[in-house]
């Protein structure tokens, strides 16, 4: 059976790249990172818990993919440039099918960021995963929560809500035939971290946030550092292509607080629509506007009409969702 360290070297010991920001690497009691001068460090930490966060037996190098990807969405919010991770991995046993897999997919999203596994730690017990991502933005061009102002317009990247109808399908909340459920549930295991785009964003963006737990209540950490109200359009959210064909009462549902998505919610001067596209454009990323930042605080709905709507807008909340 492999040892703890045996594990480390075989799985998650490699050279630094050429240029790594990392002046030490895994090996001694800590890493030693080396950012570049006049920039700030952004750091981000997620876990993710066997039978929370994800089923039992779920697919190892999807899973690494997304325990990454979940950490470089929070990078790409902020505009930040990965650096560097720390990875924690708690494991029943050391299992060399599953740890093969789960390190390929860890580490070929890691290489194709430039983000440099620096360390961590290793222990048995439930099956548990915790990255801590280590970014750099220049000082004063970091996107925050707290910058909407009344009469911004809110954007939000990509599509919407195909995670979550991939969820319900696998939980068999909804029926989906096995073809549907293989083209959704990408979206769930797999997402997309949006760095391109948030790079593009420096400058451009007053706000911004990635979508994790539910565009309304992602949207709505913004509201509140922001001291502002917003207004949106559910008939303008982009419905992901499975959740498109759809009822559009769930279409609205999943669309509003679905979560699982990993897009970026953002607001912006509405003088900057043009500039807003062109950097969509140069990031190869479509982006959607869905609504308008208001002095008033709280989130008001309307359907494509104008006229006022009601939806439930519950977001995940660790302890309080089933």
């Amino acid at each position: 059976m492999l040892s703890e360290f045996d594990l480390i070297a075989r799985y998650f010991t490699r050279p630094l790249r050429p240029g790594s920001p990392a002046a030490l690497g895994v090996g001694d009691d800590c890493a030693l990172l080396a950012p570049s001068p006049g920039m700030h460090l952004a750091i981000s930490t997620d876990m993710l818990v066997e039978g929370r966060h994800f089923f039992a037996g779920a697919d190892p190098f999807q899973l690494g993919h997304k325990c990454l990807a979940v950490n470089l969405s929070d990078l790409a919010a902020m505009g930040a440039t990965p650096l560097a991770f720390t990875l924690a991995l708690a494991l029943p046993a050391p299992d060399e099918a599953w740890l093969a897999p789960f390190a390929q997919g860890l580490l070929a999203l890691a290489d194709r960021h430039g983000c440099e596994l620096i360390g961590g730690d290793t222990t048995k017990g439930p099956l548990t995963i915790s990255i801590t991502v280590f970014g750099e933005v220049p000082q004063d061009q970091a996107l925050r929560r707290s910058g909407a102002r009344p009469g911004d317009d809110i954007w939000v990247s990509g599509s919407l809500g195909d995670a979550r109808l991939a969820l319900a399908g696998l939980r068999g909340e909804r029926i989906l035939d096995a073809a549907r459920l293989d083209e959704a549930a990408p979206r769930l295991h797999a997402p997309t971290p949006r760095l391109d785009l948030g790079l593009a964003l420096r400058g451009l963006a007053s706000a911004a946030i990635d979508v994790s737990d539910g565009l309304a209540g992602d949207l709505g950490h913004i509201l509140r550092q922001s001291g502002v109200g917003a207004v949106i359009d559910v008939d303008a959210l982009p419905a992901g292509p499975m959740l498109a064909s759809e009822p559009p009462v769930l279409q609205r549902e999943y669309g509003l607080a679905g979560g699982d998505d990993y897009e970026l919610c953002f607001t912006a001067d509405p003088a900057r629509r043009d500039a807003v596209l062109d950097a969509a454009r140069a990031a190869a990323t479509p982006v959607t506007r869905i609504g308008a930042i208001q002095a008033t605080p709280g989130l008001r709905l309307t359907d494509g009409a104008g006229r006022p709507t009601r939806i439930a807008q519950t977001s995940f909340d660790h302890f309080a969702s089933p």
